[in-house]
């Protein structure tokens, strides 16, 4: 097991950071999502296409490398389709189909995948029916991707039969939409792979591993710079004393993410514990660190205009999006017989 980031993944992780830091900040997070950045995310990094097999026109990289991408645009509050074309793209390269993972390769097509929740039927012609209530990216998305039946199936969203709703969430950052298909056209795409969720928790995890660390670094700046009382704040006990947990909840999230990428790539059946575990902890170490930034910002974390707020709102959808923790503790009980 390497768990040491490779020469090869420092420099993604430098040219995805450089990018990033210039053409969206976390202040810009607040606008939503820029077309033209996502074609240049994609058209110069190729991010969409990390796992996308090169067949199919990707990298052919790992989950590894996928981690260090996605932890780079959570720490970023980048808005946008990415993380829910990834999600589709896992999907796609266990059951691969040549047109969509080369379009999401070449960044000309941004998709999203169906989330526990959905309902929907296939008729006797391969329509689809049923209502999905929370879509990522359902706005932005070209391409939806949902199980009916047995089969995974791929819905253009843009066309007959598909209404789209955006929803009022709590992360301004990156929308969500109510689905309703009524006898949508779609195409069959064969059985979804065993595993899917299993590395869908662990790109989530990724993202907010990196959300935790922005968070983290915003306030340990913000704690050497604001006096108060005479003293700079981060010299008071309760302050060190609060950052070193933060520093801890870091240090253990990002081994664990390491570990389940690993897992997604080495050790198939040690995925299953991985993932369950990154969302048990990592989900909600996010949160507690996002939630205590805040705090410890005072009084201007809580305004519009500082990046404290966004970093927390990110956290607590992160954390719920693939079902609470309690639901992945639960799920680590179960693996472990207990």
């Amino acid at each position: 097991m390497k768990l040491v980031p490779s020469q090869e993944q420092r420099e993604l992780r430098a040219a995805v950071r450089d990018f990033l830091a210039a053409a969206s900040p976390p202040a810009k997070s607040r606008q939503g999502h820029d077309p033209e950045v996502y074609a240049r995310l994609n058209g110069e990094l190729g991010l969409s296409g990390l796992i996308v097999p090169e067949e199919y026109g990707g990298a052919g990289a790992g989950f590894a490398e996928l981690a260090v991408a996605l932890e780079e645009t959570g720490a970023v509050l980048l808005p946008g389709p990415f993380l829910a074309t990834v999600f589709a793209a896992v999907a796609l390269t266990r059951a691969p189909d040549k047109e969509l993972l080369s379009g999401i390769a070449e960044g000309r097509v941004a998709a999203t995948l169906a989330l526990p929740g959905a309902d929907v039927t296939a008729d006797d012609t391969g329509r689809l029916s049923g209502t999905l209530p929370q879509v990522l990216s359902g706005m932005e998305a070209d391409v939806l991707l949902v199980t009916a039946g047995s089969a995974l199936h791929a819905v253009d969203l843009t066309g007959e039969g598909v209404t789209r709703t955006p929803l009022e969430t709590l992360d301004i950052t990156r929308g969500q939409a109510r689905v309703v298909l009524d006898g949508a056209p779609a195409r069959t795409l064969g059985e979804p792979a065993d595993g899917i969720a299993d590395r869908l928790a662990v790109a989530l995890a990724a993202e907010q591993l990196g959300v935790l660390r922005a968070a983290l670094d915003a306030i340990v700046g913000y704690a050497k710079i604001r006096v108060a009382f005479g003293r700079y704040i981060g010299s008071y006990q309760g302050v060190k004393h609060k950052l070193a947990d933060m520093h801890c909840k870091l240090e253990q999230a990002e081994s664990i993410v390491r570990y389940a990428a690993w897992a997604a790539d080495e050790a198939p059946d040690e995925l299953p514990g991985a993932a369950a575990l990154a969302q048990a902890y990592v989900g909600r170490a996010c949160f507690e660190v996002a939630r205590d930034s805040l705090l410890l910002h005072g009084g201007i974390g809580y305004t519009w205009e500082h990046d404290a707020h966004l970093y927390f709102k990110r956290a607590k959808t992160d954390e719920v999006l693939l079902g609470p923790p309690r639901i992945h503790r639960a799920r680590i009980a179960d693996l472990l017989e207990l």
